[in-house]
């Protein structure tokens, strides 16, 4: 991932929350043919960071491509929106100014193996589950559906395993632009239909 100084995300701590806010990556891997794959999951990444928790249909041809320590690349991508030129101050101060795309991306890169046990395939959902459910008021549980149910839904399924050896974090949000452009794009963003998650990010 290309990370000028100024996009970097360096806390580790802003890095979770950001990740854990999105709760999917897109798993990119490489088949034998040299063709690249990519699947839309939900994730689960481990508290000391060194694994990510997936599952994915048995239907997807994609894991059958994943052998022993293949070689992977998460991508958690966050809010994103086109930045005009028009927003900044800069524009009629001297219209040097052009056109760019403001966004938030987590790259998490390692291996991968996957696992079709159907008691490590069964913690793993739960665990997911657990994770997404627990904001609710009345938290569903894989437990509240009939044990048959879940056994014929577990076989659709199979586990993924990747461990993690190098997190990229970048933010994108026109960290290099003057308070007043950056203002500027904020105000662009919220009166134009612009996505209100980017101008959060820069008014945070």
């Amino acid at each position: 991932m290309y990370v000028p100084h100024f996009n970097a995300m360096d806390d580790p701590n802003d890095i979770r929350a950001f990740v854990e806010s999105i709760g999917s990556a897109e798993l990119v891997t490489v088949g034998a043919d040299g063709t690249p794959v990519a699947t839309l999951l939900p994730i689960l990444w481990s508290p000391d960071g060194g694994t990510v928790v997936a599952h994915m249909a048995r239907a997807n041809g994609h894991w059958r491509q994943i052998t022993e320590g293949s070689r992977c690349l998460a991508i958690i991508a966050g809010p994103q929106a086109y930045i005009s030129p028009s927003w900044y101050a800069a524009k009629a101060e001297h219209g040097r100014v052009v056109p760019t795309w403001n966004y938030s991306a987590v790259h998490l890169t390692g291996t991968v193996r996957v696992h079709d046990d159907p008691e490590w395939v069964r913690d793993a959902v739960t665990r997911l589950t657990d994770r997404h459910e627990q904001r609710r008021a009345q938290p569903w549980a894989v437990t509240d559906a009939p044990e048959p149910y879940v056994d014929k839904n577990l076989k659709a399924i199979v586990g993924l395993e990747l461990a993690v050896e190098r997190v990229e974090a970048k933010a994108k949000l026109s960290q290099n632009r003057s308070d007043a452009d950056r203002a500027g794009v904020v105000a662009g963003l919220r009166a134009e239909g612009g996505d209100p998650a980017v101008a959060d990010a820069m008014d945070a």
